[in-house]
């Protein structure tokens, strides 16, 4: 039978551990998403320095939150922020099927890639950011409500479905790397750049910045100040 005096021990070790958690927890999610958005950029520098076996691990370990297609991804170390999935051929064969895609980390010439793609980086990154924005304004904010935050992450659902689709038809061959659709929209009042593929600058390069910032600061909205709410509950009343 455990002793009376230790079970209020443990019970009030429990309720300091509970209250400094709900007193902490924007702190301990900053930390959290912080060490999140940062460690796929250590990929590629791991790469560099020759520890391929953290890259590796980096690179599996985030292969489950990302498809981690080059052609959609950015490069540190080389003449590029990012390559077209033909401009990857030289260095690898396999380019112009989204498991080959999948797998090129870069070489030496091109450089490394950061293991999760442009728009994870957009989505994480701004939770995180959000997060930080929260932290400094959290008195003033009111949080988003039900309907608007699914409406707000319509664009997101659009831009990623229709690139889900697009990508069954193979590499360089779906309707969003063309976007002919849109060309045909604005009579073609773009350079083809726009249009076609993923660089910076184009179309889907911007759809991905534009969905996925919107959605991390849409989730930030609708979360954070509900949590605030909730962990409220679990400090002492002063």
């Amino acid at each position: 039978m455990i002793p009376a005096q230790e079970t209020v021990g443990t019970h009030a070790f429990l309720e300091r551990g509970v209250s400094w958690v709900a007193r902490h927890w924007l702190a301990l999610a900053n930390t959290a998403w912080g060490i999140l958005v940062t460690v796929p950029w250590l990929a590629p520098v791991a790469m560099k320095a020759g520890w391929v076996q953290l890259a590796n691990a980096i690179y599996f370990v985030y292969g489950f939150l990302c498809h981690q297609f080059a052609n959609r991804s950015f490069f540190l170390f080389g003449p590029k922020w990012m390559y077209a999935y033909t401009e990857l051929l030289p260095y690898a064969s396999d380019a112009n099927t989204w498991w080959g895609l999948r797998a090129f980390r870069g070489t030496p010439e091109l450089g490394y890639k950061i293991a999760w793609s442009d728009r994870m980086v957009w989505l994480y990154g701004m939770i995180f950011v959000g997060g930080l924005v929260y932290a400094l304004l959290r008195r003033w904010i009111r949080p988003l409500s039900p309907w608007l935050f699914i409406a707000l992450l319509v664009p997101l659902a659009i831009d990623g479905g229709t690139h889900v689709i697009s990508d069954l038809f193979g590499v360089g061959r779906g309707f969003r790397y063309t976007n002919d659709w849109l060309a045909a929209l604005t009579n073609n009042a773009l350079p083809s750049s726009f249009y076609v593929g993923n660089a910076p600058g184009s179309f889907n390069f911007l759809m991905r910045l534009f969905t996925g910032v919107l959605s991390g600061a849409v989730i930030v909205w609708f979360t954070y100040p509900r949590l605030d709410a909730a962990f409220q509950r679990f400090l002492p009343v002063k």
